[in-house]
Formats: structure tokens, sequence, C-alpha cells
């Protein structure tokens, strides 16, 4: 029988509907997708063999859930991924404030409604999207938001006392009955209001100002916490603890491969800038490589976590650097330029949590810092390494290259020139090109050219070249040329 020939209560009893618990519901639908083989959580990068086996262990379980983790790391992402493991349809009785089961009705309402009209009781269906409800725990939030108060209002106009439990107005738990219920950053919920959480997930009790109902609420809690909120804004009381069964750690992507299927994924791109830009890999590997660096600089606070969403803002930032520059120029198509990594820093300084130290740097000397150090770390996979201690008169293949830099002026990279003029440019610097085609002679020519002036960075880095930024863009130099033409 269809849903929508079950209208009444008559008509969903002869249909063979069985009532069945939010935790059962989500077992039984896990149990079918490891069965056939089905990701669960699809769209989550990472977590293939660590948080996901561990969250399906506690669905199976029936255990209501704390994720654990640092800012950015996709816990309230899996709590509505949990959405996708309900019942498509499951029927209440229509009219209740509490999702009641028809079968196994729990509030005064729907009771006495059942009595009253028996077989012929109205019955509605509610779809699983509707079935997840989401709170960010703040210090203001009270008993009241979550469990519910007296209304007077309703009172007056039934012309009840307040001593009847129809004037209760309920709070959002108790109006999330057969739901997913998720309370963001737990640690920030008042240790008072904590406390009122004891019995919902126990024994299933409720009190609302002297009222004492029993209200065998059927949830699937979800809460999600920063480690760093335990010391800096509160804490988990002891007993609530105690009463969540199962508590996974989630993590940062341990790859750059995973960190970029992420970004990829997330960065809200527009259709024109994707097919503008040619965006070369090494790039997209040098920008998660910054985030990288960033969870184990001195200058940043590593407790705060370094969120995933730093490397989306700034894909997004680089891309539009690239794009800004083509429309001046009046490009429909343009090559990504490593000069186009300073376009991110925006991106970068609004999003780490700096120590004193740090403080004393500045923000985007900092997020500098951080562009060169993800190049030193990536420069050995492409050129030959470049150690901090050389003799004076060993052989280097750059020594050509940095020669070339010492009898020219200096070099100029203008942030805003056309693509025909940046390619002649780097083109111009022969012991550059002869460096290229010895190192990376399979590359593509259009990602060649980023890839030279990564070189050029990695020299910096390295102390063989010097970088000086001015108001239109770049000037590389050698190390001492300039002073020794001033004698």
């Amino acid at each position: 029988m269809k849903k929508e020939d079950i209208k009444n209560f008559g008509t969903l009893k002869k249909s063979g509907y069985q009532s069945k618990s939010i935790k059962e519901e989500l077992r039984q639908n896990l149990i079918e997708r490891i069965k056939k083989g089905e990701a669960a959580f699809e769209g989550i990068h990472g977590y293939e063999h660590t948080v996901i086996p561990e969250l399906e262990r506690a669905i199976l379980s029936k255990h209501n859930i704390n994720l654990l983790g640092l800012r950015g790391q996709a816990k309230t992402r899996l709590a509505r991924l949990m959405v996708n493991l309900l019942d498509e349809w499951i029927p209440v009785v229509e009219g209740s404030e509490i999702n009641d089961d028809p079968l196994k009705p729990i509030s005064r309402f729907a009771k006495e409604l059942l009595k009253e009209k028996g077989d012929d009781t109205p019955i509605s269906w509610v779809h699983r999207e509707e079935r997840f409800f989401e709170k960010l725990a703040t210090p203001d939030v009270t008993v009241a938001d979550l469990i519910g108060d007296v209304d007077p209002i309703k009172a007056a106009n039934l012309k009840l006392s307040y001593a009847d439990d129809r004037v209760i107005h309920f709070g959002m738990i108790p109006r999330a009955n057969r739901s997913i219920f998720v309370i963001n950053e737990l640690p920030d919920l008042q240790a008072r209001i904590q406390v009122a959480l004891f019995n919902i997930l126990q024994e299933g009790d409720i009190q609302i100002r002297g009222f004492k109902l029993r209200l065998p609420l059927d949830m699937q809690f979800i809460f999600t916490a920063n480690p760093e909120d335990y010391t800096n804004r509160g804490s988990i009381v002891t007993p609530l603890k105690d009463r969540i069964g199962s508590q996974i750690l989630t993590h940062y992507p341990k790859s750059i491969e995973i960190a970029k299927s992420i970004t990829q994924q997330e960065a809200r791109l527009d259709e024109r800038q994707q097919n503008m830009i040619h965006v070369p890999e090494l790039a997209k590997d040098l920008l998660e490589q910054i985030s990288f660096e960033a969870r184990d600089n001195e200058f940043i606070d590593a407790r705060s976590g370094i969120s995933a969403r730093m490397s989306i803002s700034a894909f997004e930032n680089l891309l539009s650097t690239a794009e800004r520059r083509a429309i001046k120029n009046g490009e429909d198509k343009t090559l990504l330029r490593f000069g186009d990594f300073l376009g991110v820093i925006p991106a970068i300084t609004g999003k780490v949590e700096l120590v004193y130290e740090g403080e004393q740097e500045g923000s985007a000397t900092v997020a500098h810092q951080l562009i060169g150090d993800a190049v030193k770390t990536l420069f050995p996979d492409f050129f030959p390494k470049i150690e901090k201690l050389e003799k004076a008169d060993a052989e280097s293949p750059y020594n050509d290259l940095v020669e070339w830099f010492f009898s020219e002026s200096g070099f100029e990279l203008l942030d805003d020139i056309s693509d025909e003029e940046y390619k002649k440019q780097l083109n111009s610097i022969p012991p550059l090109n002869e460096l290229i085609k010895k190192y990376q002679k399979d590359i593509p020519e259009q990602d060649s050219y980023f890839l030279k002036e990564f070189l050029l960075w990695g020299l910096v880095e390295y102390r063989k070249l010097n970088k000086f930024r001015f108001s239109e863009g770049l000037q590389f130099k050698d190390l001492y040329g300039s002073y020794i033409s001033g004698l």
C-alpha cells in the first residue's frame, strides 16, 4: 500500500506498518548499505579507514555520538549525512507537536485524539529531510529553549490553570522527537544546561516548571566539540560524557592528494573561471602545502587548528586573482602564475590564530612565510636539492642562472602584464629554460611557465637570489651584485 493511500490510523494498521526507533532505523539502513557495498557517507574524503568505520560501529551499537576535533574537520557535515540513513517517510499523528508515532503515542494530544477518533485518526507523513535539527551551543541558550516552558498565552486562550500540563510549550528537543538532533560546540553550553540533558539521554524524562512528564523521546543525539574548548571556554560535564555512547576523534587530511580532493569538491568556482584559467597541478599541491606548513608553524597556535576552509578560500582567491588580470587585459584564457599566490594572503590571515611571537611578526608576514615554506618543502620534488651549507667552489646546477642575475641589472615580473608578455619575459632567461629542459623535460609547455617562477622562488628561499616586492610586481636579483656594483 502506498503512503498516499494511508491517511488514517485504520489504513496504517492494515498496511502492516511496523514501528521502530530512530536508532534501529539508522542501524537497519546502514546494514543494507554495507551489504550492497554502498558508501554511507559520500563526499567525505580521508576518513575511509579512520572516522567512518568508527561512526558506523557507533550507529550499529545504537549510541549517541560525540564528534571531537578541531575546526574544519567535517564534524557537522558527517552529522548531516546521517539523514540519508533514515527511512524516506514516517507516519505521524496529524497535528502532533512532537511527531507522535501513531502506534506508540507519547503526548497527551495524540493519546486523546486516538482515543476519541480511533481508526479515523488522521495521519500525515514526514520526509527524512525534515527530521534533522541543529542547535549551536551558545552561552545564552536556556533550558526553556531546549526542553520547554509554561506558555501563559496558551493557558489564557484555553482557559486552563498552570496545573494543567496542556499549558506547556515544548522546546527544540521534544519537537525533534524521532529525529536526529545535533548540538554543535557542546562545551560552550553552560554546565547547568548540560545537566538538563541527563534524563533525556538516559531515562527519557523531562521536567518543565514543576511538571514531571514521562516522555520517552526517540532521539539520535550527535554532539560536536573542539578539544580546545575544554580549556578555553568550558567543558563537557562528566556525567553527560558518561551518557554519550561513542566519542569519535576527527582529524585533518593526512596527504596533499586528499586535501586537494576536498578543496576541489568544496570550492565555489564560477564556470567562467574554470574555463578561463589553466591551473597546473603543482599550483594545487602548493596551495595545500601552505595549510600543512601552517599546522607546524611556530608563529601559529596549533591548538586552534587550521581549517580546511583556509585552502578552499585560498583556492577561490587564487583563481579570482588570475581572472581579474585576464579581464583587465581583455583575455579569454590565461595561465595561473606563481605571483597570483600573493592574492591568497587575505584568505590566510583571517583563518590563522597567531601566538604572541606571531602577532609581533604580523599576520601578513607569517602568510608570506607560509608560502615560502611550502616552496621549500616541494622544491626537492622537482629540482636538485640545495643544501644549507655548500662549499664556495662547489659545482651547482644553479650557477649559470645565478651568474645571469649577477650580470644583469635585475629581472622584473609585473602583476598585470598580458600572457604573451609574461611568457616572453620568462623565456628571456636562457639558464632558466635550460634547467627546465634538463630536470622537467616532460612537463607540458603551458605548465612550464609556472614551474619557471617556482624555480626562481625556490632559489630565493634557499638564499641563492633576492626577491623584492614593489607596487606593480616583483623584482628578482642576485644576492650581492647590487652591493658590489655600488662599490
